[in-house]
């Protein structure tokens, strides 16, 4: 039967990616999104053009991890169509690019707001429903960034990453029990298909962004993203992210891996998660909680 599904942050990129191939594969997808009726007015659009053409069921939303009232709007108009909601595809996130110390506290502030309290922003929303139901299951994009290769003028975004993916490995302990699932997809670097680059912020101290610049070599960050961009292979596929959350969405409750990394860069990231993830299963069972691993039901 088909899932109904709530994806976030899905007017393009990953979201966009994960949401069409969930809908390919026979569940109702809601690609969310800010600004229906403004800035992705077009890419509403261009999505009911192809769920027509397509004959799927894939539908965009309004929903801004940031703000309350339209997580709830959006939650309850889904809650009220379907009676349900059986997945969430945590997916939302913003990049900025640039010296750390160059972006203001109030912009590290909105790296978290975006990437961190955003997924628990719509956590609150829709949990009460899956709680309700005792079954469900959430999906959280990650980054390899969390275990793997850590390269310069990334900061911000990364230690967001990392806060966000320390979040699902909590929710998922203390959601078990409940009878819903968690699952962790982690994608590397992409190149292609995602814009990250494209729409990543820039510092807001204009002043100390400006001696580093000076103090750096010539060329120091266009050299990181070419490097960066020398790890990706030509024929790396970014829909295969997509791919992934179909396939984890498929698998029967229970048998989901926590953690399922797709990084065609190979920054380390699968042996260091591989390490660290298998210590906290060591210490659930040393301290008996190992039935914490799986969803009750």
């Amino acid at each position: 039967m088909g899932q109904v599904v709530l994806v976030t942050g899905a007017s393009s990129g990953f979201g966009r990616m994960i949401a069409t191939d969930l809908a390919r594969a026979g569940h109702s997808a809601y690609a969310s999104m800010r600004g229906t009726e403004g800035k992705n007015a077009a890419t509403v659009a261009e999505i009911a053009d192809q769920a027509r053409a397509e004959a799927i069921d894939l539908r965009t939303i309004e929903l801004d991890v940031q703000d309350e009232a339209s997580i709830a709007a959006a939650v309850d108009a889904i809650v009220r169509d379907h009676g349900r909601i059986d997945v969430l595809v945590h997916n939302a996130g913003h990049m900025v690019y640039g010296p750390t110390e160059a972006f203001t506290v109030d912009q590290l502030a909105a790296q978290y707001d975006v990437n961190v309290l955003g997924t628990h922003r719509v956590n609150r929303a829709v949990l009460p429903h899956m709680r309700a139901a005792r079954d469900g299951l959430l999906v959280w994009v990650s980054s390899s960034s969390v275990a793997g290769g850590v390269p310069p003028l990334l900061g911000p975004y990364f230690a967001a990453k990392s806060g966000m993916d320390a979040l699902a490995v909590c929710y998922a302990k203390e959601l078990a029990p409940l009878g819903i699932e968690t699952a962790i997809v982690v994608p590397g670097a992409f190149t292609t298909g995602t814009n990250h680059f494209a729409h990543a912020g820039t510092p807001g101290d204009a002043a100390i962004a400006a001696a580093y610049e000076a103090a750096y070599p010539a060329g120091f960050y266009d050299r990181i993203k070419d490097a960066l961009a020398a790890t990706v292979p030509a024929d790396a596929d970014p829909d295969a992210v997509g791919r992934a959350v179909v396939a984890l969405v498929a698998q029967p409750k229970g048998s989901r891996p926590l953690r399922t990394t797709i990084d065609p860069a190979s920054d380390g990231a699968v042996v260091t998660f591989a390490v660290m993830d298998r210590l906290r299963e060591q210490f659930l069972a040393r301290i008996g909680f190992a039935d914490l691993l799986h969803p009750a039901g």
